[in-house]
């Protein structure tokens, strides 16, 4: 595994000022433009929403009102997109918007997917001439507009070099983890440690309170214990709020964790555990509907409880 700091020796061709086209101006989509704009790229951006223009120029890059009238002739495409169904239907098929890139050009991809669906998209971007690099995202849309995401890289090393300038405008922790599929399966394995921390965190916190135990100081022990993770140090006083992180539907949360299935499946490791926080998610997702929350499967659990997990204010003294 190359960090950023493995390759900084390298010069690139790719020089600010090259055209870049960005397809998806959503929550991470249009604060990456902006700091590509903000950085010199020439930037050009689409999104099926019309109404999100005025923002996108807004943020000094140009509006473009189809896909394929960005991608044209650009240096590099990018694509910010809300999961495996929408990057397979712009970059497979007769539609497909490889198809408008010029030989020498570069697709790299920010979209949380899976290697199995990818694979063939892939090889035809380089059986055209067009450098492929895959490398989803780790930080939400704070992180975006800061320029301080986490990418976890998956491509050949020259691909990775040529878009380093490109990537450095965006985030602040690169990885190259490996080879084609390597960082669409790393940020997978990310996610489902994180919505598995999710689910054991809050069955435990719901016993502990259910046997009487304050569940702020439940937190901090736990959190400071062997069983410590940054979900009890950070993410679970957002539950304690009221706040299961809108920012990601619950739909999405099981399509990623469905995508890890098939990758359990396709390399016949066990699974058992995993295979209990995708129902759990599933679940959540028949119970609440496509809503946003990344920590709806947690609301289902209390819901079970019949109990919120929640501080008990503290009684006055006498």
């Amino acid at each position: 595994m190359q960090s950023q700091d493995d390759n900084t020796q390298h010069a690139s061709p790719l020089q600010a000022g090259a055209r870049v086209a960005v397809v998806g101006a959503g929550r991470m989509g249009l604060p990456i433009s902006r700091n590509l704009a903000a950085a010199g790229w020439n930037v050009v951006v689409t999104d099926i929403r019309p109404e999100v223009a005025d923002a996108v120029r807004s943020s000094g890059a140009r509006w473009k009102p189809s896909a394929q009238a960005a991608a044209a002739g650009a240096d590099v495409l990018v694509t910010v997109l809300p999961g495996i169904p929408e990057i397979r239907s712009l970059m497979s098929g007769p539609a497909s918007l490889l198809r408008e890139l010029p030989t020498g050009a570069a697709w790299l991809d920010l979209t949380s997917s899976s290697p199995l669906p990818m694979r063939a998209i892939q090889e035809d971007a380089r059986s055209r001439g067009v450098a492929v690099l895959e490398a989803p995202m780790g930080g939400g849309p704070e992180a975006a507009a800061a320029g301080t995401l986490q990418l976890f890289a998956g491509g050949d090393a020259t691909s990775y070099e040529f878009l380093l300038p490109l990537l450095e405008t965006i985030a602040d922790r690169i990885s190259l983890v490996g080879g084609a599929g390597s960082g669409y399966t790393a940020k997978l394995l990310v996610n489902l440690l994180w919505f598995g921390q999710a689910v054991a965190s809050a069955e435990a916190m719901l016993l502990g309170q259910a046997a009487g135990l304050d569940v702020e100081a439940l937190r901090a022990l736990l959190a400071n214990s062997a069983a410590g993770s940054d979900f009890l140090r950070h993410d679970l006083g957002r539950v304690f709020a009221g706040d299961y992180l809108p920012l990601f539907g619950v739909d999405r949360c099981v399509e990623e964790l469905e995508a890890v299935t098939e990758l359990f499946r396709e390399h016949g490791v066990p699974s058992e555990l995993s295979q209990v926080v995708t129902r759990v998610h599933q679940e959540a997702a028949a119970r609440f509907g496509p809503v946003d929350g990344e920590l709806m499967a947690v609301a289902l659990l209390e819901e079970r409880a019949g109990t919120p997990l929640r501080p008990q204010p503290i009684a006055p003294s006498d």
